[in-house]
């Protein structure tokens, strides 16, 4: 298959880029500028992209940061709540209806491309999930993506039943360089240890018994 990958440069997006690659796709990237306060991340994806030898293409959607309201990635007067992720953190770090945003442009892309899907790096957790990246959300867009169009497109979400943990085991086997990659919401120089993504991403490598190499501040 041909697919759009919606890369952030993250541990998820990052693995799911091998694991299709692993399985034989024509892989190209799609990075978005949304307003992010973590903006690192978009150097982070053009590394790995580097690396890995694929086309990146990055939009500025930046412009959009001021129709999602408050939330702390995209507005700088809301601090990022730290400790594990709850509802009510889930809540300050969602930002409105934005995989759906982030795949309709890929959707868009590989339909100009002649391309047969896209893919996000969707996955669940202990916790409950972001709205936009359940399984029935996964599974609504692919049913959108066969009918926006003349010809079908298909919506990948290999990693939606997955937890984190899942995610670093198939990302070892893949070697996926974890050290490059970029998770923390903060977006400083190093991962700051203490926002609900930098902890669930330690959690992670902690229940496959592995070190995570990247730098952590706290």
């Amino acid at each position: 298959m041909k697919t759009v990958a919606v890369f952030s440069g993250g541990l998820d997006s990052t693995t799911l880029v091998y694991h299709l690659l692993d399985a034989n796709h024509e892989v190209k990237a799609l990075t978005v500028d949304y307003g992010q306060r973590h903006s690192r991340e978009i150097e982070a994806a053009r590394r790995i992209c580097e690396v890995v030898g694929i086309q990146q293409h990055v939009v500025d959607l930046s412009g959009l940061a001021a129709c999602f309201g408050h939330n702390a990635l995209t507005d700088d007067s809301i601090g990022v709540p730290h400790g594990e992720y709850q509802e009510a953190t889930m809540q300050d770090t969602t930002v409105p209806n934005r995989n759906m945003i982030l795949l309709s442009v890929a959707i868009g892309w590989a339909v100009a491309i002649k391309f047969d899907s896209v893919a996000f790096g969707a996955h669940t957790g202990e916790y409950t999930p972001y709205p936009d990246c359940r399984p029935e959300f996964a599974s609504a867009m692919n049913d959108a993506a066969r009918v926006c169009d003349w010809d079908p497109i298909e919506v990948l979400s290999p990693f939606v039943e997955w937890n984190k943990a899942g995610i670093v085991r198939r990302g070892t086997e893949l070697d996926v360089p974890f050290e490059l990659t970029w998770s923390c919401y903060e977006g400083g120089k190093l991962h700051c240890g203490k926002c609900s993504t930098c902890l669930d991403r330690k959690q992670a490598f902690s229940k496959c018994s592995l070190v995570d190499p990247v730098a952590y501040s706290g």
